[in-house]
């Protein structure tokens, strides 16, 4: 999975796909501080799924609060959010109404 923003340092050779989903009803903010040379931070909105790759050994930071405020809510080891089968995306799109379904097959 391509990192536009900061990519992942070169040496990482175990770098693992995962799955963080923010079931509470507020804004969070996930980041991951104990990885050398890199910057990992993005906002999570309520119900949404954030797909990343980092190393195994990464922990993910979840910041929850008001304005001007954020509370460490939580503190994740990357391998719990480990996702079987990687953060390649497929080699095709999949139609996902019933008209590109229609669009596809003709």
């Amino acid at each position: 999975m391509p990192h536009i923003l900061d990519p992942l340092p070169h040496n990482e050779a175990d770098d693992i796909c995962c799955c963080y989903v923010n079931s509470t009803s507020q804004i969070q903010v996930a980041r991951i501080t104990n990885v050398h040379n890199w910057y990992f931070e993005r906002v999570v909105f309520p119900g949404q799924r954030l797909i990343f790759e980092a190393p195994s050994y990464g922990y993910l930071e979840i910041h929850t609060g008001m304005m001007a405020s954020s509370i460490l809510s939580d503190k994740i080891p990357c391998q719990q959010l480990t996702v079987m089968g990687g953060c390649e995306p497929p080699p095709f799109s999949i139609p996902v109404t019933q008209n590109e379904l229609q669009y596809a097959s003709k």
